[in-house]
Parts: C-alpha cells; sequence; structure tokens
C-alpha cells in the first residue's frame, strides 16, 4: 500500500505501477464518497459539488480524486468499484 501524498502531481504518478495506481484510486475514491453521501445527507436537494461557499475538505477530496482518475483513465485502466452502502 503506497501512502498518498498530501499534494499529488503527475510527477508522483508517474512513479506508481498500474496496480499502485488502481489501489491508490479505489482508496482516495472511497474518501471522496465518504465525504460526499455525509454533504449529500445534510444538504439534501441543495446539494451542489461545485458550489461556492461548499465544503473545502469535499472539494480536496474531489480534486485529489479527480487526478489520479484521470491518471488511470490515461493508462487505460478501469477502476473497480465495491458495492456502496445507502
Amino acid at each position: 500500500m503506497r501512502v498518498v501524498p498530501e499534494k499529488i502531481s503527475m510527477k508522483w504518478i508517474d512513479t506508481l505501477s498500474n496496480e499502485d495506481l488502481l489501489d491508490v484510486e479505489a482508496r482516495v475514491h472511497a474518501k471522496f464518497n465518504v465525504l460526499e453521501r455525509r454533504e449529500k445527507k445534510e444538504r439534501g436537494e441543495k446539494y451542489q459539488l461545485m458550489m461556492r461557499g461548499g465544503n473545502a475538505e469535499l472539494m480536496e477530496a474531489w480534486d485529489r480524486w479527480s487526478r489520479i482518475l484521470a491518471a488511470t483513465r490515461e493508462r487505460s485502466l478501469v477502476p473497480i468499484r465495491e458495492p456502496v452502502e445507502s
């Protein structure tokens, strides 16, 4: 299991094997997913991910995940998703 740095860069992503990249993507996505579900529960129908003045922690998690997801797509890898609990 690779340690994910606070700031995710392409230089760091390039050091990952495909297997490590998929592992990191799954872990970073899981954290984003938890934060997003919490925010959706709190805001209900008013939830918007890209809302001005929104949850900074959620936006940081989305940014981290989106960088990793872009790298998986660039390598033509397909992330495996575990079923999400409601």
